[in-house]
């Protein structure tokens, strides 16, 4: 892979596990944009309005362009969710990606550490799952 290339998900994927009664269920999807993210964030919004939590994390351009990363706890107590969704994604290398993950609360607290177990390890899980392409720059700038 030349320098200018980055991996990017060839397909969305989806992963669903159930800890101590919650059902997390995580979606990655390809999203070239922040705009895209965001409204990628929303369909999966729609698709689990009576989830309690759709937390997220994404890497909308190439993978260490931070001024491009963005992450939600969406309720979730402060860094329990988005901060170890984005630590799996920007640790994956792969670059134009979204991770939403849904919760369907079971009754039973997890606590924060439970709670980022859960949130970044359905993320690590779902990764294993993507198959990637190479993206090439369109211009090589000397």
């Amino acid at each position: 892979m030349n320098s200018t290339a980055y991996l990017i998900p060839e397909h969305p994927v989806l992963f669903e596990e159930e800890i101590k009664k919650s059902v997390f269920i995580t979606q990655i999807a390809h999203t070239p944009s922040i705009e895209l993210a965001k409204a990628f964030v929303d369909q999966v919004k729609k698709q689990h309005s009576s989830a309690r939590h759709n937390c997220w994390g994404f890497v909308a351009g190439r993978p260490e362009n931070s001024m491009m990363w963005g992450f939600s706890d969406d309720g979730e107590p402060s860094g329990t969710a988005g901060k170890p969704i984005l630590a799996q994604l920007s640790g994956s290398g792969i670059g134009e990606l979204t991770a939403v993950v849904t919760r369907y609360s079971g009754g039973i607290k997890l606590g924060t550490g439970g709670l980022v177990k859960a949130y970044g390890g359905g993320v690590q899980q779902a990764l294993k799952l993507i198959q990637t392409i190479e993206k090439k720059s369109p211009h090589n700038y000397v």
